[in-house]
């Protein structure tokens, strides 16, 4: 064999090798390539209890269901199936009947998903008031951005915008 030759048998080998390895990491990986499943996929890949995931979808409205020491029960749905939820712990600020929620835990011999850990997902739509004002002057803007400001377009006596107690603007289209 020339050097060009054996040089090339050792690039190609080199490759393979990569590629059988790139392909064991994501076939061992696939199920947790997903960010969260949704109750219909849990349905469908009948996951066993004790196992973890990630669940996401939206809080069934009438669902929640509050009890002693903070624990709380209230149902996630994807449109298509639901799956009841039970969690011990504060609830974060953003999360409320009708919003997007994941929840980390696994589930019981009940079929009931026992959460350990629950994330409110917020609005994708939200817009500064001067961004929304902006593209408004451009014409840019589309109905579907947002609706009416939270405050009504009030301003401080300074003439800023208001803010909430945490420090965020009131006013910001969502």
């Amino acid at each position: 064999m020339t050097r060009k030759q054996r040089r090339m048998t050792i690039i190609g080998g080199s490759l393979a090798v990569l590629a059988l390895a790139a392909a064991l990491v994501l076939n061992a990986l696939r199920d947790s390539i997903v960010f969260f499943s949704t109750p219909t996929m849990v349905a469908e890949k009948h996951i066993e209890p004790g196992k973890r995931f990630r669940l996401g979808g939206l809080v069934q409205p009438g669902s929640l269901q509050r009890g002693d020491n903070l624990a709380v029960t209230f149902e996630v749905a994807d449109g298509n199936a639901k799956l009841p939820v039970a969690y011990k712990g504060i609830l974060p600020d953003l999360f409320r009947e009708g919003q997007g929620v994941v929840a980390e835990g696994a589930l019981d011999a009940n079929g009931v998903f026992k959460a350990d850990t629950v994330l409110a997902k917020h609005d994708e739509t939200y817009m500064p008031r001067d961004v929304a004002d902006a593209l408004k002057k451009q014409g840019h803007w589309k109905d579907d951005y947002g609706g009416k400001p939270a405050d009504g377009g009030k301003t401080s006596d300074a003439g800023r915008p208001a803010t909430t107690a945490q420090g965020n603007p009131q006013g910001a289209v969502r």
